[in-house]
């Protein structure tokens, strides 16, 4: 698949008020995040980096102990195993990440 729309992309709910949809090439992937207000991403890590932009709404990330709000226009570069966790504020956020190596998990 070369060409693809995000709204056909399968929706599926990973966590309590987080829907992603996800699509990927061989080596390289993205994700589309859909959050609902005060949605919360625990504190995790993975061997895959990950950049998340945020397109829409405010999130708190906290890296590797700092902790920063993006709003819309704003992102951030997670680096193999960094901690890192993410709340959503008191609106709906939307967010989209890349990664490499491809989150398996996520398909």
């Amino acid at each position: 698949m070369n060409f693809f729309k995000e709204s056909d992309l399968k929706a599926r709910k990973v966590l309590e008020g987080i829907t992603l949809r996800a699509v990927s090439g061989n080596k390289t992937m993205m994700t589309f995040f859909e959050f609902e207000p005060n949605a919360v991403i625990p504190s995790h890590k993975h061997p895959h980096e990950q950049i998340t932009y945020v397109i829409e709404g405010e999130m708190e990330f906290t890296v590797e102990g700092e902790t920063k709000v993006l709003k819309a226009g704003d992102g951030v570069i997670i680096y193999s195993n960094q901690e890192h966790s993410a709340k959503v504020l008191n609106k709906p956020a939307k967010a989209v990440d890349a990664w490499y190596p491809i989150r398996e998990d996520y398909l």
